[in-house]
């Protein structure tokens, strides 16, 4: 297993088959794709997980997290997400955040996320932002 940054149209790839199925490609795409480090999680060549980090100056957000249907809740999105949380971290960032659907909090949690006031829905789904401030 490795981790390693990918091109943006591998991880919309993924995040297609995993986040929005039933949608168009273009959905799962981000206006600013191009400003982020996209992160892959491979098995042998497998790309099993992806996760997208943009870092704007002291602060950073990750986005548009998935991991194969068939790889759940073995743990590869939980070492995906350890790692860009320490990139982020080295990267000298005060502040992470996401906009995390709501029935997925408590995985963020375990993370050292907290979950703030702010909270939307987006495509039928509730969102809240949390995030993570580093000392």
């Amino acid at each position: 297993m490795h981790i390693q940054p990918i091109a943006q149209e591998q991880a919309w790839q993924l995040r297609h088959e995993v986040m929005w199925p039933d949608k168009e490609l273009d959905y799962v795409k981000l206006q600013d794709d191009h400003e982020g480090t996209h992160y892959g999680l491979f098995e042998e060549d497998e790309l099993i997980s992806v996760l997208s980090l943009f870092i704007y100056e002291d602060e950073a957000q990750f986005r548009k997290f998935a991991t194969l249907r068939s790889h759940q809740g073995q743990g590869y999105g939980s070492r995906l997400l350890q790692y860009v949380l320490e990139v982020a971290q080295q990267a000298d960032v005060k502040r992470i955040y996401c906009n995390a659907r709501a029935e997925k909090a408590s995985f963020y949690e375990k993370f050292g996320l907290i979950r703030t006031q702010e909270s939307f829905q987006r495509g039928g789904k509730a969102y809240v932002i949390m995030e993570r401030w580093f000392t």
